[in-house]
Order: structure tokens, then sequence, then C-alpha cells
């Protein structure tokens, strides 16, 4: 437990702060995963939806500092190459 009235405190925006990195963190690696089973099914109309939807959900993510820049572009262009293979 913490000491004093400062430590407390910040213990407090710790435990904020990880719930709220979880949650952003959970709806791209969700929103991920929708996509790479509309993509399975071969669902054009739905996927291209999921794609803007996805790659939203990752811009927040990096804007958060969740993940990596570069990992989200990466991940963006993957699923680009996914559609238009499904194309």
């Amino acid at each position: 437990m913490p000491n004093t009235k400062s430590a407390t405190k910040a213990m407090r925006q710790s435990r904020k702060r990880h719930g709220v990195n979880q949650k952003t963190g959970d709806k791209y690696k969700k929103a991920l995963r929708d996509f790479r089973k509309l993509i399975t099914a071969s669902k054009l109309e739905d996927a291209k939806k999921a794609l803007a939807a996805t790659a939203s959900a990752l811009d927040k993510a990096v804007k958060k500092h969740l993940i990596h820049g570069n990992k989200a572009s990466r991940l963006k262009s993957r699923m680009a190459k996914a559609l238009g293979k499904l194309k």
C-alpha cells in the first residue's frame, strides 16, 4: 500500500489509465478480428466498412501510445491488401 497521499493518488490514476488503455486495446483487437472474419467469409461490402472502422480504432490506439505507429500502418496496409485480393 502507498505510504503518502501523492502515492495514493498516483495509484488511483494508474488504475484509471489502465482501464482506459485496456478498453482501447480491446476495441482495436476486436475490430481486427471482425475484419478478418469478414475477409475469410468473402463479404466484400461489410469488409469495406470494417476496414474504415478498424483503421480508426488503430489510429486511436496509436494516439494513446498503446501501439507503435508503424505497427498500425503495417496492419492497415495488410488489411487493404487482403481487401484488394477479395475483389
